[in-house]
């Protein structure tokens, strides 16, 4: 920051103000909103997605996360959508949709959780297990075989782990990544103790603006839209993308709040053309209501 903050006396002279502010927002920006800290899991997706190095803004809730796009805090955001486990993280749609924001990317990642505490503590010490709701969840059938151990729930995996080394913490552990055991310096009490070896979490890049596409490496969409209670009027819907040759990979309904027994659909396809999704676009937005791209985008996984 101090090499920003020196640009910006240089041009302390220049007539004209708003050109040093747009300087500034400009590289303010940049940064990459996550939930968590350092070491969490949303970090090693920025450090895997993006080629280069990038600023993080650290958020303790999704909530905020939001925040830092809306207030361009931020230039883009990585947020979980869902688990091979767990499922879908529902709020998380809502969100995006209730935001508008624009899905950018997508990146998935193995997800390997192991219990740590201080140096020279034993399990036979340990009287509390903090984390992630997700994470404990994701760890279930081993945590089972310490009933007398504590299960606290905690805002994210990572700061549980910085907690626990910055207040040397005895006697509670943290479940979090090999990474964050390194970076605040935790011994492993039990390494990989997720419940299902192949444990993966689909992660998702939002912006608060679509940006230009290439429609060439574009695979992939995420849309949500409303339908009557009608009978078959899903089924119509998905027989336009089965035609249109677009591969359904997820579907989640969520309750429209406003009215009840009503629900939005939330889908992603595959395709191969880009052409066949904006052909299967234009038919359902006539045959579904209040139709909404949350965003187009390449994908790389291979299921």
């Amino acid at each position: 920051m101090v090499w920003l903050f020196e640009k910006l006396l240089i041009q302390k002279k220049d007539t004209n103000p708003g050109a040093n502010r747009d300087f500034f927002m400009h590289n303010m920006n940049e940064k990459i909103a996550i939930q968590g800290i350092k070491g969490s899991f949303h970090h090693q997706v920025v450090l895997e997605y993006f080629s280069e190095t990038k600023e993080v803004e650290e958020c303790l809730s999704f909530e905020e996360v939001v925040a830092s796009l809306i207030t361009n805090t931020a230039s883009q955001a990585v947020m979980a959508l869902e688990n091979s486990i767990a499922g879908s993280i529902i709020p998380n749609y809502a969100l995006i949709d209730k935001h508008n924001l624009q899905i950018v990317g997508e990146h998935y990642l193995d997800i390997h959780q192991n219990l740590m505490a201080l140096p020279g503590q034993t399990l036979a010490d340990i009287q509390e297990i903090h984390s992630h709701p997700m994470a404990l969840l994701q760890c279930m059938e081993f945590l089972k075989k310490y009933p007398q151990i504590k299960l606290v729930e905690d805002k994210d995996t990572a700061e549980t782990a910085r907690r626990i080394h910055q207040n040397q913490l005895k006697g509670i552990a943290a479940i979090a990544s090999k990474g964050a055991a390194r970076m605040y310096e935790l011994t492993i009490l039990a390494p990989e103790i997720q419940t299902v070896n192949n444990n993966m979490t689909r992660f998702v890049i939002v912006t608060k603006q679509a940006s230009e596409v290439n429609e060439s490496q574009i695979n992939k969409a995420s849309l949500k839209f409303e339908l009557d209670h009608k009978r078959g009027s899903l089924a119509a819907v998905l027989n336009v993308m089965s035609d249109c040759r677009l591969n359904l990979t997820k579907i989640q309904s969520l309750p429209i709040i406003e009215t009840p027994w009503k629900y939005s659909f939330f889908v992603d396809v595959t395709f191969e053309q880009y052409q066949d999704f904006q052909k299967a676009k234009s038919v359902i937005s006539i045959m579904a209501e209040h139709l909404k791209i949350l965003g187009v985008y390449e994908s790389k996984f291979n299921r």
